[in-house]
């Protein structure tokens, strides 16, 4: 049986196709992947993320305990401050990567991915939290994320909030219509825009409350396709595809969420993830474009001299790139911009090249 968001009805109300997606039932496109890609690149789009899993440590020992479990230092964070961590094992790599908000210097919500909810309760709870209380407070939320060029505009219109002071992973308390929420500057696409955190009962009518009032800016529905092209796009690396518990956070691109301040203490992999990010990983997930006429799927084997060297994590077709793109693990040597590869299409061996990522960035940033 799949999990359904309270945003089910209103997706099907709205023909949008429905696929399984870690066990949820999840809109993968309304009116089509391209034209939601595109909305998002130069008006906005609004995505149904209320499959993502939210956790909450409070208490006394919340910070000693967040420190000894993350990748970042918590520390850092003031109230109303998002963090972008991971939660490390001994080996380097990523129980899952995550979302820090400290709402209090003892009340901290962590954002986790959908799959891994169940997951990352278990191995944090097993970490004994110490004068602090673990819980999973999922159920307590529907997430929607507006993404794109227009989106502050969109959502000025229907909050108090001043949109225009939330900087870049912050967020606030206020209501958007006449619905209590959670507004964070946060987001998935490369774009600027927000996550607002609702509660489930007032979603639906949220969720089109925001479709209603963006209508007229180019505000479109958006569904788990054009969710994946523009985060590749923006070489934001998605979990059990990029990075799992075999690919250390170094290796991965993510050794800016490696904190290695005395101040940060131990945390599982700490030893290891230092080492890396002095002499470098044995490999790095590197961004490439295809040169030879072709798309390279996860899963297609990466070829240097004949030899197998990896295996793409993804890739896909871009639409406002307008090129055939994607993120691959290659040997240290291999890994330099310029250098040529093949990738494996079906058979076909097609010629792909090591590129600068992200490989989209919008304007200002």
């Amino acid at each position: 049986m799949l999990l359904k968001t309270p945003l089910n009805s209103a997706h099907r109300e709205s023909g949008a196709k429905m696929v399984p997606f870690g066990g949820w039932d999840m809109p993968v496109e309304y009116a089509g992947l391209i034209s939601e890609h595109m909305a998002v690149r130069t008006a906005a789009g609004l995505f149904d993320v209320s499959h993502m899993g939210e956790l909450t440590v409070e208490g006394p020992g919340a910070l000693a305990f967040l420190q000894s479990v993350t990748s970042n230092d918590v520390a850092k964070l003031t109230d109303g401050q998002a963090q972008y961590s991971a939660l490390p094992m001994d080996n380097g790599a990523p129980v899952d990567d995550i979302v820090v908000l400290r709402r209090a210097a003892d009340r901290y919500l962590i954002v986790v991915n959908a799959g891994n909810i169940r997951k990352d309760f278990d191995w944090l709870a097993a970490r004994g939290p110490a004068r602090c209380e673990l819980r999973n407070i999922s159920d307590d939320y529907a997430l929607m994320a507006l993404q794109g060029p227009r989106a502050q505009d969109i959502l000025q219109g229907l909050t108090t909030l001043d949109l225009g002071a939330l900087k870049y992973y912050h967020f606030a308390e206020g209501r958007v219509g006449e619905w209590p929420v959670t507004v964070s500057r946060t987001g998935y696409t490369g774009e600027d825009g927000f996550e607002i955190f609702a509660p489930p009962a007032h979603a639906e009518a949220l969720w089109k409350r925001l479709l209603e009032t963006g209508q007229g800016a180019g505000l479109v529905p958006a569904g788990l396709g054009a969710r994946d092209t523009l985060r590749l796009e923006a070489r934001m690396c998605l979990y059990g595809n990029d990075m799992d518990e075999t690919t250390t956070l170094v290796e991965a691109g993510l050794g800016w969420i490696v904190s290695l301040d005395d101040a940060k203490g131990d945390f599982p992999g700490r030893a290891l993830l230092a080492e890396q990010k002095k002499s470098g990983p044995p490999r790095k997930l590197v961004g490439f474009e295809m040169v030879g006429r072709g798309i390279a799927r996860h899963g297609y084997t990466a070829y240097i001299h004949e030899e197998p060297m990896g295996q793409v994590t993804s890739g896909s077709y871009a639409p406002y790139l307008q090129k055939n793109i994607g993120l691959c693990y290659l040997p240290k040597a291999s890994t330099a911009v310029g250098t040529e590869f093949q990738v494996d299409v079906r058979g076909r061996r097609v010629p792909a090249r090591v590129v600068p990522t992200p490989f989209y960035k919008r304007a200002g940033k």
